[in-house]
């Protein structure tokens, strides 16, 4: 996928993974699209042009999070998800805010480091491939006349081959790594500080040929590549298409039980809010500034409402959105509508050990009822139900699926009623159980 994509095309793309919440998906739809809109401008236009956050607001399992991480996903974005309520305000134990930035670094690495190493495949296989050779087949010595040289390469080349074609996976070697060096961390209100010179290690160890190719291949990449390069370009990437995905933001909010906001609370609001509206936050690979980062909140809003934020926060987030409440046939097209639906991952899994399974219509109808009931007799924590009703259903075919190799095993409707009515009917096990 490119970052380009239409409005009209990332919706298409997110359909096939989330059921309904179409007003959440064209707001970050259009708020991706004015990001690559706004890398067309001139540059001094650019500066002006900062994104426009976006608030979710919806019970616990509706899509928030899943829109959010599969638009990433589409258009190779970095992404992090956090949780607003495991950071506490500078001074207090916990994480500070800035954190998060770091994070979302980190992950432009990853993401950049795996471009690299798809584009240079075949320099990073002839690396790592030679360096496997060299310690499989000792060096001639000096002085060795031209036929022990041919015959030398000879040998080097068909080891080769047999490494490229996999047969010599389960051979024992010894080989050196490179350890990278490690990265001076961030000191608060200082920055980065090199206390030592950086120094690479040799190490030696002893593993069989298939895992040694993994290993190499970060080696082979650090060795391949200007890792300045590749360090200026997930800062780029962080800084100009990073999304850093805030939940359960509501409860950094105060309640309506009580009118004095708790300081705390709003603490971490106001350390949250230069991170939003720009600043610049030093990472182990350079400084970022986060002005032009998309940042997506989300919360239920049960015990609090958004004009509980404090004021500054609420502005940095212009664009709204309130998500659906899952309806029994929202649940029931989520199992039978979706790309690798919960249905579809169990039939597979089951599969790699002879078992053929399959649902009947009426018995995917009963999940999605019982899903339903659950989470109006209990909290609603939305789609996540399903995962755990089909996990109770099928515990016995899977914990025995040996017994049940190359059958077709047919979930029905009374499986279904047979397994769960009790637990549903009783609202205490109901609780604990699903």
């Amino acid at each position: 996928m490119t970052d380009n994509k239409t409005p009209k095309e990332i919706v298409e793309y997110l359909d096939e993974y989330i059921i309904g919440q179409d007003k959440a998906k064209r707001a970050i739809a259009i708020a991706l699209r004015n990001r690559y809109r706004r890398m067309q401008l001139p540059k001094e236009m650019q500066d002006e042009i900062m994104p426009k956050n976006i608030l979710m607001i919806g019970s616990t399992g509706v899509g928030k999070t899943e829109i959010s991480r599969r638009m990433a996903k589409i258009l190779g974005l970095p992404f992090i998800k956090v949780e607003a309520s495991k950071y506490t305000e500078v001074g207090f134990v916990g994480r500070d805010v800035e954190s998060m930035v770091r994070d979302l670094v980190n992950a432009s690495m990853n993401l950049v480091k795996k471009e690299y190493r798809d584009k240079n495949a075949d320099k990073i296989n002839e690396y790592v491939i030679n360096k496997i050779v060299q310690s499989l087949i000792p060096p001639l010595p000096s002085g060795v006349n031209d036929a022990k040289k041919e015959e030398y390469k000879i040998s080097c080349d068909k080891m080769k081959r047999k490494i490229e074609d996999g047969l010599m996976d389960n051979a024992e070697i010894e080989i050196e790594i490179t350890e990278a060096p490690i990265n001076p961390l961030p000191i608060p209100n200082i920055g980065i500080v090199e206390l030592f010179p950086k120094q690479t290690k040799l190490k030696k160890i002893k593993t069989n040929v298939k895992e040694a190719k993994e290993l190499l291949k970060n080696e082979a990449i650090e060795n391949i590549i200007n890792i300045d390069e590749l360090k200026t370009e997930a800062l780029k990437k962080a800084e100009e298409s990073g999304i850093i995905f805030i939940d359960e933001i509501d409860k950094t909010a105060s309640d309506n039980s009580n009118n004095r906001q708790n300081p705390n609370k709003e603490g971490v609001q106001r350390d949250l809010l230069p991170i939003v509206e720009g600043s610049i936050v030093d990472t182990k690979y350079g400084s970022i500034k986060t002005d032009y980062i998309l940042f997506i909140a989300a919360g239920a809003f049960h015990l609090s409402k958004p004009s509980d934020l404090i004021p500054e926060l609420q502005g940095r987030f212009p664009i709204r959105v309130e998500l659906d409440s899952l309806d029994e046939d929202t649940l029931y097209r989520i199992l039978t509508q979706t790309k690798n639906s919960i249905i579809t991952q169990y039939t597979l899994l089951l599969q790699t050990e002879g078992v053929k399974l399959v649902f009947e219509d009426e018995a995917i109808r009963k999940v999605a009822s019982f899903a339903c009931l659950a989470n109006e007799k209990t909290e609603d924590i939305g789609a996540r139900r399903l995962h755990t009703i089909i996990e109770k259903v099928l515990e016995d075919i899977s914990f025995n699926a040996t017994d049940y190799k190359d059958q077709e095993v047919v979930i029905t409707k009374e499986l279904i009623e047979e397994r769960l009515d009790s637990i549903i009917k009783d609202a205490d096990t109901t609780r604990y159980i699903l």
